[in-house]
């Protein structure tokens, strides 16, 4: 890892299994803010918390918009109550979408069952076997 509260783009890039490539990206877009050492980037302990937030949000289904909001609350010298607050409400709007997805889902799959079985009871019917066609 890195030396003392400091890492390089490559200690991050290990830690998190990603590339540095994606560390520019979150770094153009001002979500995370390293020092430089000439061309060298210098990330802090609040840098890497930041990059974790983000990894994080985007597990979690957050844009990055959201993702970037969420990492503007973060502050290291408090208790972060409104970052988690948002956080929550994220997740639970999050978590809403994905069970009417799964709702949708389970619709479907449903339909698919009943449309498939139609269709070989009509091959049936007409006196072709299904397993010699399909």
């Amino acid at each position: 890892m890195g030396s003392g509260n400091t890492y390089s783009i490559s200690d991050l890039a290990k830690e998190f299994d990603i590339t540095t490539r994606t560390i520019r990206f979150y770094e153009d877009k001002g979500l995370i803010t390293p020092a430089r050492q000439g061309q060298t980037r210098i990330y802090s302990a609040a840098d890497r918390t930041k990059l974790k937030l983000i990894l994080r949000g985007k597990r979690l289904g957050f844009s990055l918009e959201e993702s970037r909001d969420i990492v503007a609350m973060y502050d290291p010298g408090s208790n972060n109550t409104d970052q988690l607050v948002t956080l929550i409400n994220g997740i639970r709007k999050n978590r809403a979408q994905l069970e009417q997805q799964l709702h949708d889902l389970e619709l479907m799959m449903v339909d698919l069952n009943e449309s498939e079985q139609r269709c070989i009871d009509t091959l049936q019917a007409s006196g072709v076997n299904p397993d010699d066609v399909l």
